[in-house]
């Protein structure tokens, strides 16, 4: 398994970029591995990230472990705030 990051490189919103930055950082800090999945780059890939949340409205970023839905951006916070990030992401 290895863990997505569903992102966009295309928002008007400084709140999503900061928060997409935010979890390349930690993950990046804690020599998580993860693959970004820019779903600006493909309208099918958005609809599968959307699927998979089980949420057509959903937007990035939102983390997965495989298929696995870990969460989106506030779960992803609660999760650090609660020092169980290892937990979140099912590793």
């Amino acid at each position: 398994m290895s863990i997505k990051v569903y992102y966009t490189s295309v928002s008007c919103s400084k709140e999503m970029k900061k928060q997409q930055q935010q979890i390349f950082d930690v993950l990046s800090s804690k020599k998580i591995k993860y693959e970004p999945v820019d779903i600006a780059q493909d309208s099918t890939v958005k609809d599968l990230m959307r699927k998979l949340v089980g949420d057509e409205t959903a937007l990035p970023p939102q983390i997965f472990n495989g298929d696995n839905y870990c969460g989106d951006y506030k779960a992803y916070e609660n999760a650090i705030e609660e020092e169980a990030l290892e937990r979140f992401l099912k590793i």
